[in-house]
């Protein structure tokens, strides 16, 4: 079998989850690592996540078949530059795990320009809250995109050989243009991430005012701003990497506050109706309910009562399954059932746990 050196650089939730998938497809394959931390290193190696570990950037790219940055976007670029400088293999792959694309490609063509070496740009998109390579998880992509943005460095068979590297993920492969991606992302990551931050602060300082705030946040208000426990160094640098697609959002989103605000002062009850009533039906059309996206979770919904242990009954019937997340949608009325929400990373999960749960139980499973 062929053998190559992966060398990844980053060995954090994002770099060790590539490392392990690499391995799980190609255990011929040596897979070397760099981390500015101990600890992260040392994790790495303890659970076999890399080979090797460096704590010196240059010292395993001269080796290297495939070189990942799996670092923050600024990083990512510094080490672009360092590569040219390099010596490194002819026709060595360079790619990058960044959240916006534009600005690492065009670094890379300016930076790798004349050199013979390949360059693409990647976006795995999956994540978790966790962090670090004690996070690192072999399953992290299954099901998720995984974004190639070629460059003018991307030469024939380059994703290709990429794919072929990263089969053990069980991602979902796809090429689109960086500046695309950027825009894209700019409406249904970059911009969400402001609101809920924008939203969290918001109801914060209202509740300086009006204490009850804090203690009926639940429901709607939690699920909206659950992104906003986000990394804010990682953002920072996303937004200002991607600033006219995201100011753009900002302002489209402004005067659609302004039509809602006209509605209600002009007590416009079709408006309004319509209003919600499109956004239902388009939420409904867009493939949010469909496998592939940020966060490409199974989802299976429990009906379940006040009753004292009943979600540990339920977990007790799951146990041997691979849970993602576990979480309770709660009601406002004390008579009405809350909804157990339980993540499966695949459908043979899924329809493990419905029928479980569907036959020790008689409470109502929905999938979605």
């Amino acid at each position: 079998m062929e053998e190559k050196i992966i060398y990844i650089a980053g060995l954090g939730l994002i770099g060790g989850s590539l490392a392990l998938g690499i391995k799980r497809d190609h255990p011929n394959y040596k897979v070397l690592g760099y981390n500015r931390s101990d600890q992260s290193r040392n994790i790495a190696l303890e659970r076999g996540i890399v080979d090797e570990a460096t704590a010196d950037f240059k010292e395993f790219a001269l080796l290297a078949d495939v070189i990942i940055l799996a670092v923050p976007i600024k990083q990512t670029i510094a080490f672009i530059k360092t590569l040219a400088e390099l010596d490194l293999k002819e026709n060595v792959i360079i790619t990058d795990a960044g959240s916006t694309k534009e600005a690492i490609v065009l670094a890379a063509e300016k930076a790798l320009a004349g050199r013979p070496v390949r360059f693409v740009g990647s976006h795995p998109m999956a994540g978790s809250h966790k962090s670090g390579a004690i996070a690192a998880d072999v399953t992290l992509f299954e099901n998720a995109y995984y974004i190639f943005t070629p460059s003018s460095l991307t030469a024939d068979g380059t994703i290709e050989e990429m794919q072929d590297v990263l089969s053990g993920l069980g991602a979902r492969f796809i090429e689109i243009d960086a500046a695309e991606h950027d825009r894209v992302t700019s409406q249904i990551s970059h911009f969400p991430h402001i609101l809920a931050a924008g939203l969290m602060e918001q109801a914060w300082d209202y509740s300086a005012e009006h204490e009850m705030t804090n203690r009926f946040a639940a429901g709607g208000f939690r699920d909206m701003t659950r992104i906003a426990e986000s990394e804010p160094r990682m953002w920072t640098s996303i937004l200002l990497t991607n600033k006219e697609a995201v100011l753009e959002r900002i302002d489209d989103f402004k005067h659609r506050l302004d039509r809602v605000a006209t509605m209600i002062e002009e007590s416009d009850d079709d408006a309004i109706w319509e209003f919600f009533n499109h956004a239902k039906a388009k939420r409904k059309e867009m493939e949010i309910h469909k496998r592939g996206g940020f966060d490409s979770f199974y989802d299976l919904f429990v009906d379940v009562p006040d009753e004292e242990d009943v979600i540990l009954t339920i977990l007790e019937l799951l146990r041997g399954t691979s849970l993602v997340n576990v979480r309770i949608n709660e009601e406002n009325r004390e008579d009405i059932y809350g909804i157990l929400q339980i993540s499966f990373k695949n459908a043979q999960d899924l329809q493990r746990a419905e029928q479980v749960i569907t036959t020790n139980t008689d409470y109502k499973v929905t999938i979605k």
